[in-house]
């Protein structure tokens, strides 16, 4: 599929004026970009490189080199997963809020247990080694996801890794 074939994402940020009333600073539309693997295209929307979160200077938060995710922030992303897409399996230091706004993915977790999430559902993800899959032939499933630092799951003492693809 390609790119200008996404429906592209609407994003309204606020700000203040010089007197410190409240204004829309920005809005504006983007395309999301099918990732190297070619199963989904992202389309970041906002990131923070700390936490808690600075609002008083003028920012994009497009312009953050966000990764993955971000050590110490924030990031907001949408993800089309493709018709048949499938993620390699990873895990991520972080909390992840993962919302569907429309379609099916099926969330698949080390142990081989596979959970449908559909439009509306919402899952958070909490350092597990997991993978996503949209099992439609022809639906791209629209997926929001806001991830923020944690630290590492520990399990008897010992820090589990990141597993990134």
């Amino acid at each position: 599929m390609l790119t200008d074939e996404f429906k592209p994402i609407r994003r309204v940020v606020t700000g203040h004026d010089p007197s410190g009333k409240a204004k829309v600073t920005d809005d504006s539309r983007f395309v999301p970009k099918t990732i190297p693997s070619g199963d989904a295209a992202f389309s970041l929307i906002w990131a923070e490189n700390a936490l808690p979160v600075n609002n008083t200077p003028k920012a994009e938060g497009r312009d953050i080199d966000a990764g993955l995710t971000i050590h110490s922030g924030s990031v907001i992303r949408i993800v089309d997963m493709l018709p048949g897409g499938e993620s390699p399996f990873h895990r991520t230091n972080s909390l992840d809020y993962g919302i569907v706004i429309s379609g099916s993915v099926e969330l698949e977790l080390d142990d081989g247990n596979v959970t449908l999430l559909n439009a509306g559902d919402i899952a958070v993800q909490r350092g597990t080694i997991h993978l996503w899959r949209n099992p439609s032939n022809t639906d791209v499933c629209r997926i929001v996801f806001v991830l923020t630092q944690a630290l590492p799951v520990e399990i008897n003492g010992e820090a589990l890794p990141e597993i990134q693809p």
